[in-house]
């Protein structure tokens, strides 16, 4: 689980419901999928989805990810 939005960087909770991602697990936050042409994922063109929660208890052995993935020009493209 990605801890950020790939367009804007915002930092996404594990255990909300405030992300979404597609087949290839590209992440997003809400804000930003509602800018996305058809509501697409802006990298593959999949469509989107809720991202699961993860149970916090699970996130004690199983962390979400501290890798952060940023998109190249999301912003500006999307502008």
């Amino acid at each position: 689980m990605r801890p950020n939005c790939e367009c804007c960087d915002r930092d996404l909770s594990a255990s909300g419901d405030d992300a979404f991602i597609c087949s290839f697990e590209c992440t997003w936050c809400a804000d930003c999928v509602q800018t996305f042409p058809g509501g697409a994922c802006p990298n593959c063109g999949g469509m989107l989805q809720l991202r699961p929660r993860r149970a916090p208890h699970k996130l004690v052995t199983s962390p979400g990810s501290t890798i952060r993935v940023v998109t190249p020009g999301c912003r500006t493209d999307l502008a």
